[in-house]
């Protein structure tokens, strides 16, 4: 069977490694693809945008199973532009995709089936904004309506920055939208837990955490994530009944309700706080660098699901997840997330040894004459399959400490909590 991977990051990397384990694999197609995913499946230029060329790249090439990586395509509605074409693409449709599309739209989900989640107010322009500012208790979580990239939200000491940052944002430092939403900000500890559905039903598929300040001890600015790991140590059984019960069964079912039932992985961002879950935030896809991590602790053949929730019957299959500690570490460009210096080559990836229980996944990276390059941001993605957390952490380090990159940052604590706990 022919399978194309919409995207190209670490996450992307990683779901062709999963898939590349298939029997029922025949060839991966990866649309744009890295340097990393050329050694393990075709990259093919095209932008994942041009639905059109796409479609048609599909037909050509005999394929029908589509995994669609990262968000800005699924909210621009790839899913209902190759279905209508006759492929079954893995993702939600365009008006599910609303849930990561729109901080209101989710809010206004929360409210209507009671899911726990921080108080909050939408704004479309800054009237009424430092009247509702002021009332509030610092912090002050403020956040673009629309997809950012992971950098649309602030988390602000003084109702001064509040005010500040919701400006910028009305003022169009998104380009996705000019609207944002004001929170209180919830104390507690973060975590990603994942499902799947198929439209009528639904399975857990995994928990990590992550870490998005780009600083050891989780200090400094929000990033995309500079490491991951799983699964969580703060979901308990109990903490997952209420996660299940509160927060991912009122999301489908007032999804359905509205006539857009989910398809795919659905991703709920929590706070968790005396065994009380509330919902930060949904993504509708697979975290990255979560699903790396996630990708090298499942144990069930990722196509065979995929294949299960196209027959809309992901209740029949089991899940099955190593006892292990998966770990993964970024490494970015030297002064990500801020100014960085773009293209340099990285060398001796060779050195380092590829197998089930460690990888390499590669994110921002390109290949030319043979030779690996970075363009920036968010570039490699060490990833470590071990007994326990601080030895996944350890290979992890020393997998990147071979590198031969001049423009190599990354965090040396990943998981320190749960390690030091």
């Amino acid at each position: 069977m022919n399978i194309a991977v919409i995207g190209s990051g670490g996450r992307e990397h990683s779901i062709c490694f999963k898939l590349k384990q298939s029997k029922q694999t025949n060839k991966i197609f990866c649309i744009p693809g890295n340097a990393g995913t050329s050694a393990i499946a075709e990259n093919i230029n095209i932008d994942v945008l041009n639905f059109k060329s796409i479609s048609e790249f599909l037909r050509n090439n005999n394929i029908k199973i589509v995994f669609v990586g990262p968000e800005v395509p699924l909210v621009k509605g790839i899913k209902d532009y190759l279905e209508k074409k006759g492929f079954f693409v893995f993702g939600p449709s365009k008006a599910a995709s609303r849930l990561e599309k729109s901080k209101s739209f989710t809010k206004q989900l929360c409210k209507k089936y009671k899911i726990p989640t921080a108080q909050y107010k939408s704004f479309n322009s800054m009237k009424g904004v430092n009247e509702y500012i002021k009332k509030m208790n610092t912090p002050i979580v403020i956040k673009a309506d629309g997809l950012a990239s992971g950098k649309g939200v602030s988390i602000c000491i003084s109702k001064t920055e509040a005010l500040k940052k919701c400006k910028e944002i009305n003022l169009g430092k998104f380009k996705s939208s000019k609207k944002f939403v004001i929170e209180e900000f919830l104390s507690g500890e973060e975590a990603s837990y994942f499902i799947l559905s198929d439209g009528k039903n639904y399975k857990f598929f995994g928990t990590a955490q992550d870490h998005k300040r780009i600083g050891e001890g989780d200090t400094g600015p929000n990033t995309g994530g500079m490491g991951a790991y799983s699964p969580s140590s703060i979901i308990t059984k109990k903490v997952e009944e209420k996660i299940k019960q509160q927060i991912i069964e009122p999301t489908l079912k007032g999804l359905k309700k509205l006539g857009c039932p989910f398809v795919g992985v659905l991703y709920a961002g929590l706070i968790i706080k005396n065994n009380q879950p509330k919902l930060i935030e949904y993504n509708i896809r697979l975290g990255d660098p979560e699903c790396q991590v996630l990708m090298m602790r499942l144990k069930t053949d990722l196509l065979k699901i995929i294949l299960a929730c196209k027959k809309k019957q992901i209740n029949k299959i089991v899940i099955n997840w190593s006892n292990k500690k998966a770990m993964t570490i970024v490494a970015s460009s030297k002064g990500y997330p801020n100014k960085q210096s773009k293209i340099s080559e990285i060398k001796s990836t060779q050195k380092i040894l590829l197998n089930n229980n460690q990888y390499l996944f590669h994110a921002s990276t390109f290949k030319k004459n043979n030779r690996i390059f970075s363009s920036g941001g968010r570039v490699l993605n060490a990833t470590a399959l071990s007994k326990n957390l601080k030895s996944a952490r350890d290979t992890c380090v020393k997998m990147l400490k071979k590198i031969n990159w001049k423009d190599k940052y990354f965090r040396k604590d990943i998981g320190w909590r749960a390690i030091n706990s």
